[in-house]
């Protein structure tokens, strides 16, 4: 993935320069001590990843990811935790917390890189599909097949129950309990397996959620459900899952998770 870096900071710029180069996938094309010097530079380049600080003095990161013409995935940083539900509300693919280390970074670029894969894909499955005869369907219905295809069905070897889930051209039955969270990616539902395993199916985030036990499964955001199970901990507009993995808090799901955990937490 090509990717910049803004921060006013030359330390900083510095540091997540060399932290970029350790990561294989991105590309750091160019550095920024300046939002407006990104914004000019970007009329005539294109990008896949940002990163930028939000507190500048010229212009914020939030008002700069604000006046982007072509949407690009953005991760934030900044001193100020207080900034997160900020950056969450212009979807932003993560936020790191100065100081941050290397492996911070990572995992957040590895969230994107996710991300990137996934509309790569999506881009092939509709380029294959324009040359189909199958695709002459309208895009309810290709829906309205493809979400029938996911349901719960009683799984033989247990008690349990599993989730049947069109992926990688075969189905896989997944049990309910092995998935950590689910993550909505436009027409896309990506499943985080506890086994680290990532399943990517064309479905709506809220049909499925529809097949899931509400005792065992809490959408947290419009683009998260997570298996309560694993929660392992939370902080301000996130929640830490038990495989070190996190997901943010949407602000109007807050209420009902905050209830849930002092309703199921014995202080």
């Amino acid at each position: 993935m090509r990717c910049i870096a803004i921060d006013d900071e030359p330390l900083a710029l510095r540091q997540i320069s060399g932290y970029i180069s350790k990561i294989p996938f991105l590309e750091l094309v160019s550095t920024f001590r300046s939002a407006v010097s990104a914004q000019e530079w970007l009329k005539e380049n294109s990008i896949d990843l940002i990163f930028v600080d939000i507190n500048m003095p010229d212009m914020t990161g939030v008002e700069f990811v604000q006046t982007l013409d072509v949407p690009a995935m953005v991760i934030f940083t900044t001193a100020y935790a207080e900034y997160a539900i900020e950056g969450y509300k212009l979807s932003a693919i993560d936020y790191l917390l100065k100081p941050f280390g290397v492996q911070d970074i990572i995992r957040a670029a590895e969230k994107a890189n996710s991300l990137y894969e996934l509309l790569q894909l999506q881009l092939k499955m509709q380029s294959s599909s324009e040359s189909s005869v199958e695709t002459e369907m309208s895009k309810e219905e290709r829906h309205s097949e493809t979400d029938s295809s996911a349901e719960l069905i009683a799984d033989a070897s247990s008690d349990r129950e599993v989730l049947s889930v069109h992926a990688d051209r075969k189905t896989h039955l997944v049990k309910l309990s092995n998935i950590v969270y689910l993550e909505s990616a436009g027409e896309y539902v990506r499943l985080h397996l506890a086994d680290g395993t990532k399943l990517v199916t064309l479905f709506r985030l809220k049909n499925m959620e529809s097949s899931l036990h509400p005792s065992q499964f809490m959408r947290v955001h419009r683009s998260y459900i997570i298996n309560l199970k694993y929660i392992s901990g939370y902080t301000r507009g996130r929640v830490f899952l038990s495989n070190d993995d996190y997901v943010p808090i949407g602000d109007n799901y807050k209420e009902q998770f905050i209830n849930y955990i002092n309703s199921n937490t014995i202080d």
